[in-house]
């Protein structure tokens, strides 16, 4: 391969058509006639589907129930409310992470304490967690950030030892495992969000697990009227049958439920191969100065879960401090679609700091937690420092080798030709990534 740089005028790396490689989600014939099924059956706002969708989906994850919510943002304010989540209570969440993991607690009128990041996992810090904890924390969210299962022993031990429940968010990394178990089997709940764009991708949806009737039961009064009925055994619970606690209406659309069913039958052979494919990328990247592989360890037991919104690291330092932004350009330019950062952290968005969302005459965080909540800029540096860091990967849905040894070969030649890029670096931009969602290649 020529060593000049596309973007310094050599030939591009990547010039194999890559055809469906990249194409999300996939929908088969099945689920196209599932979908149809419940539309011609007139079902789309049954739930006789769903429910065998959440009897398959338990069955599936490990734990004794699940419930279906029309968002991954409805099912975990749901698993809030469930873990006893309520007025001018506190969560503890990482601030790198996508808005609804942490945003549900408002509704509740509850609040955020955000904590820092591991710089190799992008997951919670447990290191970061114990001194956060006031006598009204009630629960701590736990991110599989891109895919990558966080530390939950440690996270756990915390949570027992103060009585604090722990919710899973696996949006990002259905069917992970850390240390041979299965994620979103761990925690007191979990939640995550099944939308078009995810690993296990049915439309637009979200689900809850659970081994905890209670915190099942509560998060089903909570915004599933029809079944908030005589099958709750919850003694509080029961005077309140009827109507829905939160005055919400979370049940999943059919045709989600209906699409999900044969999404997850197939989930298991296609997350196989997105990790076979993926795997096989970064170990081609083994050694290559600056990069670093978002993965665990290998024999550690752990490992990615759907490798949604696919990230490498990035080490400027072996590279000449070589900007994020100026070799995201470069990869660009050979044929790779590559963005520096991922979520901009959010404990610096002005609703964190200053909203009066509730007409409190106060900021809402405030507000709601009954005591000066302040995490201003500085406040959480490995966090803040995370998007001069970290770079977006190809997503691999097929593990085909000549073109995943091509994307390689872009990335190791610009890593490995970086001088060429130093005279014109323009620097990092004072900030990089963004609030919503990833670009998904």
């Amino acid at each position: 391969m020529d060593s000049k740089l596309a973007l310094c005028g050599g030939p591009k790396s990547v010039v194999t058509p890559v055809g469906d490689t990249f194409a999300w989600p996939i929908i088969s014939v099945e689920a196209e006639q599932a979908a149809l099924a419940v539309l011609r059956r007139g079902a789309m706002s049954g739930t006789d589907i769903t429910q065998e969708f959440e009897k398959e989906y338990a069955a599936w994850q490990g734990t004794r129930y699940a419930l279906a919510h029309s968002s991954g943002t409805a099912a975990i304010e749901g698993a809030l409310y469930g873990c006893g989540v309520r007025k001018g209570d506190e969560i503890i969440a990482p601030s790198l992470t996508y808005w609804a993991s942490a945003l549900p607690a408002f509704n509740l009128k509850a609040s955020v304490v955000f904590a820092e990041v591991q710089p190799d996992t992008l997951c919670l810090d447990p290191a970061d967690i114990e001194h956060r904890i006031t006598r009204r924390t009630k629960a701590i969210v736990v991110v599989h950030y891109c895919g990558y299962p966080a530390d939950l022993d440690p996270i756990m031990a915390i949570a027992r030892r103060h009585g604090l429940k722990v919710v899973e968010d696996v949006s990002h990394a259905h069917g992970g495992v850390y240390k041979g178990r299965k994620l979103g089997s761990i925690g007191d709940v979990a939640a995550m969000s099944l939308m078009s764009g995810k690993a296990l991708a049915i439309g637009e949806g979200g689900m809850l697990a659970t081994n905890d009737r209670d915190i099942f039961e509560y998060a089903v009064a909570w915004g599933h009227y029809e079944r908030y009925n005589d099958s709750i055994q919850n003694p509080w619970l029961r005077d309140y049958v009827g109507l829905p606690l939160g005055g919400h209406k979370y049940r999943m659309h059919q045709v989600s439920s209906a699409v999900g069913r044969v999404q997850l039958r197939e989930y298991d052979a296609r997350n196989r191969e997105i990790l076979q494919a993926m795997h096989a990328f970064w170990d081609l990247l083994e050694g290559v100065p600056g990069l670093r592989a978002h993965r665990p360890a290998k024999g550690s037991g752990s490992d990615m879960g759907g490798w949604y919104a696919a990230h490498g690291l990035y080490r400027p330092e072996e590279l000449g401090g070589l900007s994020i932004t100026r070799f995201c350009e470069a990869m660009r330019a050979e044929g790779v679609s590559c963005s520096p950062g991922c979520n901009r952290p959010l404990h610096l968005h002005p609703l964190f700091t200053t909203c009066d969302v509730y007409g409190d005459g106060k900021p809402t965080r405030t507000a709601t937690s009954r005591r000066q909540l302040c995490q201003p800029a500085g406040s959480l540096p490995v966090t803040e420092a995370m998007n001069a860091r970290v770079y977006s990967i190809p997503w691999f849905k097929y593990n085909r080798p000549g073109i995943i040894a091509e994307h390689a070969a872009a990335f190791r030649k610009v890593a490995e030709n970086y001088r060429e890029l130093l005279a014109q670096d323009p620097g990092d931009p004072p900030s990089i990534g963004g609030w919503h969602f990833f670009t998904h290649r």
